[in-house]
């Protein structure tokens, strides 16, 4: 009997069963493992080349089950689903729990003066902006005339938020200035996720059978997209931007935020997808219409929403 690995594996779908909680936590786990980052080019090179031939029909010799699901979490981790790029490696969801637990606990530390909002404010947006041009959905390209417009309307429009958060606080009781780091955060992904995604919003983004055949561009799929995302990134801050000052000087306060914070990105990571469908129906009509008269019998359609 020959021991060469079976062609029949879904690598196209998770290894895990994404109905259940314990399965998509296991398959996001996988996907934003911070040790990912840590990965020469050559071993992700390997992964790609393990991945495509696979989906070719071409088995390495040798090669185990085992060793064709970590190529190809590999291959997730760093790769964009729709483009097949190499990502940015700030952009990519391993460096999720590191770079936002950074980020984070020093915005919860650093939020009582102006100049330290602006400029924390300033880099978690910055970042920001990287991570959702990074994730995106869809294949089309940018210009760099439109990256930069793009990143200083986000990046903009979100530190006023938070300046403006932060001087309306001067008012409100001292509880309610503890959540200014907070409400600042879910302003600007207000801002920033739809500033960076704009050429989603007005060109669209694939949609697919549940097969991932492409059946055409649908700026709605690419609104639902956007408030999914957004809303998803408001609820990971939920739990980090929960905490307060736990030390009344912020050098001892800073290094025990940052370990805390840390935490709400793993816990809350699981609970993402970047896959999404919706009702045939919420589609443009053109685009109905067209779907219709070559696919009679689909009732709804997937797509990449990002992360």
């Amino acid at each position: 009997m020959s021991g060469e690995l079976s062609l029949n594996i879904n690598i196209k779908e998770p290894r895990w069963d994404q109905g259940t909680f314990m399965g998509r936590a296991q398959h996001f786990f996988m996907v934003t493992d911070p040790r990912n980052i840590l990965l020469s080019s050559e071993t992700l090179e390997e992964a790609r080349v393990t991945v495509e031939n696979y989906r070719a029909g071409i088995v390495k010799p040798g090669l185990t089950e085992d060793e064709l699901w970590r190529a190809k979490y590999v291959y997730d981790s760093a790769f964009h689903p729709d483009t097949g790029e190499k990502m940015f490696v700030i952009g990519r969801m391993s460096a999720q729990v590191p770079m936002n637990m950074s980020i984070t606990g020093c915005m919860l530390t650093f939020y009582r003066t102006t100049p330290a909002v602006v400029f924390w404010q300033w880099v978690n947006q910055s970042f920001n902006a990287v991570v959702n041009y990074t994730n995106r959905s869809g294949d089309a390209p940018m210009t760099v005339n439109q990256l930069g417009a793009a990143y200083v309307s986000a990046t903009t429009g979100a530190v006023v938020t938070a300046l403006g958060l932060k001087s309306l606080a001067k008012h409100l009781p001292p509880i309610v200035s503890r959540f200014v780091p907070f409400a600042a955060v879910a302003a600007a992904n207000c801002i920033n996720i739809p500033f960076m995604r704009q050429r989603e919003l007005k060109y669209g983004i694939p949609v697919t059978d549940e097969n991932g055949n492409r059946l055409g561009e649908s700026a709605n799929a690419a609104k639902q997209a956007i408030v999914q995302v957004v809303v998803s990134r408001i609820g990971m801050a939920v739990p980090a931007m929960g905490n307060s000052n736990l030390f009344r000087f912020p050098l001892l306060n800073a290094p025990v935020q940052v370990g805390l914070v840390g935490l709400c990105p793993i816990l809350t990571v699981s609970s993402l997808s970047a896959c999404s469908s919706m009702g045939l129906g919420s589609l443009e009509p053109d685009l109905q219409e067209r779907i219709r008269k070559t696919n009679p019998d689909i009732t709804s359609v997937y797509f990449n929403k990002g992360l």
